[in-house]
């Protein structure tokens, strides 16, 4: 498979073959993601699915041993089908939420954090050092990267800085959500490290080594919002009979309906030297984390209301794009997303049709929320800014705060 260049793509056309003539067929949102029509004994209707990423292979079914005992025909198997344990360096296993006795499955960092500590450890040895203190926080109080003065890297160990960047960006990848925005902020310098970039690095790392647990729980249950927030309006005359577009070729949908909301939040002003706001995203599907965004905004805005209406206009797009992909799988969406933010001026002129924009820099997103919320993609509500999620995705917090956050996300 990785003797020569074209052996990945022989190898993705030989396995293809076989995951036809089971009668899959791969999405068109997805290429690796294939699905073909099941039922359960009951005669619940749904959709069988087949995870690929190279030669690993995930089943999702009520009956998932027959699906591999097909495959296990065909190739040899390392290992003899069983429940996932890890994946891409994520440890999967079962959890029981306390308030309920039925099983879901949770992924966790701690054996990948585990072993990048042990190679980090043993490379600062070498030199005669050592991750310091047990930080409470990712980053230390009040740095701020952006106006770190001290020396600039040498080459090696400018190296040196991109690959521990790239472990803790991938453990962000696997759900460590508290330091996203500490390994944004350091990686916005991987052009021009500098000492205290590196020494931030490792008090990153010195914080994962005393908070090592932290899961993500995908809970199937869904949320019984109040109607009140979500104001409801006439949109005809605004946008005529604009509508959500759904491509001609989409499945028909199977199992159950599923529920997206998401909190969205911009630090405005928050790069002391640029002065770009950064934008905070935390997307659910029905009570599971699945999307979490941390960037800084590509131009200045002088005003949070332009701050907060760019990070609105990204998160409709990332939500149609989810949209797309679900309906892409045959998976049915229960209704409009909702959309939490702290700002009412927002909320104001997203959801009530005769709200004038003031500031026409901000068009663009204007009317791209808008329109979203006309065509029933999403619906947009206020929420105090304690209770917004995304608050720990675009500045570094406090302790008290940081664990408070934290802690209504992972478990």
């Amino acid at each position: 498979m990785y003797g020569v260049k074209t052996s990945g793509a022989a190898w993705h056309a030989q396995l293809s073959e076989t995951l036809y003539s089971m009668d899959f067929k791969p999405t068109l949102a997805d290429p690796d993601v294939w699905y073909r029509a099941a039922c359960k004994p009951d005669g619940f209707e749904y959709y069988e699915y087949i995870l690929v990423y190279v030669d690993d292979i995930l089943t999702i079914s009520h009956a998932p041993s027959a699906i591999m005992e097909t495959i296990k025909k065909e190739y040899r198997l390392k290992e003899d089908p069983a429940p996932p344990k890890v994946y891409l360096g994520a440890t999967i296993k079962p959890w029981t939420i306390p308030t309920e006795n039925k099983p879901v499955w949770s992924m966790n960092s701690t054996s990948y954090i585990k072993e990048a500590l042990r190679v980090l450890e043993i490379e600062l040895a070498k030199a005669g050092k050592s991750l310091k203190g047990k930080p409470s926080t990712p980053m230390q109080a009040n740095y701020r990267p952006e106006s770190d003065v001290s020396p600039v890297l040498g080459a090696d160990q400018a190296s040196y800085y991109m690959s521990l960047i790239g472990i803790l960006r991938w453990a962000v990848e696997l759900g460590r959500i508290d330091i996203y925005v500490d390994v944004a902020l350091l990686s916005s310098h991987l052009c021009q490290p500098r000492v205290g970039h590196l020494e931030q690095v490792f008090h990153i790392f010195a914080y994962l080594k005393h908070h090592e647990n932290s899961n993500i729980v995908f809970d199937p249950n869904c949320v019984a919002w109040e109607s009140e927030p979500f104001v409801q309006q006439e949109w005809a005359e605004f946008y005529n009979d604009v509508k959500e577009q759904l491509p001609p070729n989409t499945p028909s949908s199977r199992g159950h309906a599923v529920q997206l909301y998401t909190f969205v939040d911009a630090d405005h002003a928050g790069n002391r030297v640029t002065r770009r706001s950064h934008t905070r995203i935390l997307i659910y599907l029905n009570c599971a984390p699945v999307i979490w965004y941390s960037k800084a905004q590509s131009t200045v805005e002088s005003s949070t209301f332009g701050s907060e209406f760019l990070a609105l206009h990204v998160c409709v797009e990332m939500l149609e794009a989810l949209c797309y992909k679900l309906r892409m799988f045959g998976i049915p969406i229960d209704g409009p997303a909702n959309v939490f933010c702290n700002d009412k001026s927002i909320v104001t002129n997203a959801t009530i049709p005769m709200s004038t924009l003031k500031k026409k820099h901000n068009s663009i997103a204007y009317h791209r929320v808008r329109e979203a919320v006309a065509a029933g993609v999403s619906c947009i509500a206020k929420v105090h800014t304690s209770e917004n999620l995304a608050d720990l995705l675009a500045k570094p917090l406090s302790a008290a705060a940081l664990k408070n956050s934290i802690q209504k996300i992972l478990w």
